[in-house]
């Protein structure tokens, strides 16, 4: 089973964003979304953003992740 987890972009340089959740940050390959910009919210699967979702739906999102943790 793969799973993906919503992170709010913060930074970017050049095709890296530093992407959070709760305070824990990461850095991700945004070379699948040219387009993404600081605030977005998407989805990191394997050290990449695969998708921009809405905030709407990270929050959804999370609060089901956390439901299981």
């Amino acid at each position: 089973m793969c799973l993906a987890v919503p992170m709010r972009i913060v930074n970017i340089e050049d095709l890296l964003a530093i992407v959070e959740i709760d305070g824990v940050t990461r850095p991700v390959s945004v070379m699948l979304l040219p387009d993404a910009a600081i605030g977005d919210f998407v989805l990191v699967h394997a050290g990449f953003a695969i998708q921009k979702i809405n905030e709407d739906e990270a929050r959804r999102t999370e609060d089901l992740l956390k439901a299981y943790l």
